[in-house]
């Protein structure tokens, strides 16, 4: 079997998904890689999460009340959606479209964003940007409840621009104040009811009633505006086809996807001054998004066939958020193939590590690669899947040590022991350093019982700089 094929597999499972164990990647390999690609994007696909599967188990996984269950039925899913990349698509827009759960106070309204991003995240991005600004916790968290005709509020007007479409110096003021201005009179239609509800869960465990999206035309300044050089009297979506067509946008869209599928950029807030780390990608994924009138599958289809994502350069440049790396983790050992009560807890540890999902610090998002890793989030980390891949009760590790015994049999070589480890891990691939501290750390345990010492090297794989990385 072509090593190099295996491991072009594996980095695409971390990048489009949460990683994929040893078997996986072995029926997988019977694909030309395109055609993997191919399947990653299919929209028809039917085997997905089905509702009642979580609801049956843990209602308030689906009800939404709170954040634990929502971040315990998210998880869930990463963990076990046979169309993996649609939640990491919905996981990179929830970072774009930093969203948070301060202002709704219920996870409901939170996970039908998150259900939106499934469903549009891999669509057009005009389409995408429509469905966002009729969103009811993106109108609550940007406050364009109280964008009004006579007294606009600017606040998503500003992020639209600024954060979810064109970057910095790509606009004027005065653009803001006209994007506002379109959008006023987008608003939630249930808003008095819902802070009546609110005090009153008579309808748990079924969740309360959500919040839902109005178009209040009295409500609507409709005086002619100028927008990026654009006049007439526009309405929200007259702004976003505007904002589509604009170059800003398609370079803007293409370094959000390059830095998160790819490698990891500095902060977007220094991208107005700090240059792209590959140019040239970034124009062949611009290009996409004009070619295919703005197609996120088709810029995400080149993407993943270009040369600067197959390359081994790109593998390991990123750092794993926490939900990837708890997502990951969880998909190796196979201990929540129902859910579970102690998926709150696993959700929690992500939290620990700097992540907690539907809570991000600012509207910006989180800041990702190296900041993932100070000091205290780093030994949370590395606590968390160590001791996790030492506990040979669990399904996945406990059929990833049944394989080296298998495949390794009498061999005691600390050499052969390690490359079968990080095989099992999903063919990692380790620089001479890291190997060479693993088969020393091998080299020294004592032979005896080998299902211990095989549990205590893929703890150690998993405490290395590349399984810590995508």
């Amino acid at each position: 079997m072509n090593k190099e094929n295996i491991g072009q597999i594996a980095h695409l499972m971390r990048r489009a998904g949460f990683g994929a164990t040893r078997s996986e990647i072995e029926k997988m390999s019977e694909f030309e890689f395109s055609d993997l690609v191919d399947q990653l994007l299919d929209d028809a696909r039917s085997d997905r999460i089905e509702e009642d599967l979580v609801f049956r188990y843990h209602s308030d996984h689906t009800a939404g009340m709170g954040m634990h269950g929502m971040t315990a039925n998210w998880l869930f899913r990463m963990v076990n959606s046979q169309h993996p990349l649609e939640e990491k698509i919905a996981l990179f827009w929830h970072g774009v479209f930093a969203t948070g759960y301060a202002k709704s106070a219920q996870g409901r309204v939170l996970m039908d964003q998150h259900k939106m991003f499934r469903e549009r995240g891999l669509g057009n991005f005009r389409t995408l940007l429509i469905e966002l600004s009729r969103d009811p916790s993106m109108i609550l968290w940007l406050d364009n409840h109280d964008n009004r005709k006579g007294s606009i509020n600017e606040n998503y007007g500003r992020e639209l621009l600024e954060l979810f479409s064109m970057g910095v110096g790509n606009y004027s003021e005065d653009d803001i104040k006209a994007c506002a201005q379109a959008f006023t009179g987008w608003t939630i239609g249930n808003a008095e009811y819902m802070a009546i509800r609110a005090n009153n869960d008579s309808l748990w465990p079924y969740g309360r009633l959500n919040l839902n999206f109005e178009y209040n035309p009295d409500d609507h300044d409709n005086r002619e505006i100028t927008f990026l050089g654009k006049t007439g009297n526009f309405d929200g979506e007259d702004i976003i086809d505007i904002i589509c067509r604009q170059e800003a946008t398609g370079k803007f869209l293409a370094r959000q996807m390059y830095s998160f599928f790819v490698e990891d950029e500095p902060p977007i807030s220094q991208w107005a001054y700090i240059p792209p780390r590959d140019a040239g990608a970034i124009e062949t994924l611009k290009n996409a998004y004009f070619d295919s009138a703005y197609d996120i599958r088709f810029i995400l289809k080149t993407l993943f066939n270009s040369e600067f994502f197959r390359s081994s350069k790109s593998r390991y440049a990123k750092v794993k958020s926490p939900a990837e790396l708890v997502a990951g983790v969880l998909k190796l050992t196979g201990e929540f193939k129902t859910p579970h009560p102690k998926l709150q807890a696993a959700a929690a540890a992500m939290g620990i590590m700097g992540q907690v999902l539907g809570s991000p610090p600012t509207v910006e998002g989180w800041h990702e690669g190296i900041e993932w890793v100070e000091t205290g989030s780093l030994v949370e980390r590395i606590n968390f899947s160590s001791d996790r891949f030492s506990d040979i009760r669990k399904p996945g590790v406990r059929e990833m040590i049944d394989s080296l015994e298998d495949k390794l049999g009498d061999t005691t070589s600390p050499q052969e022991i390690v490359e079968g480890c990080l095989d099992q891990m999903g063919a990692i691939e380790v620089s001479e350093e890291t190997r060479s501290i693993l088969v020393e750390h091998a080299s020294k345990l004592e032979n005896g019982e080998r299902d211990g010492k095989f549990a205590e090297i893929l703890r150690m794989v998993s405490a290395t700089p590349e399984f810590q990385r995508g």
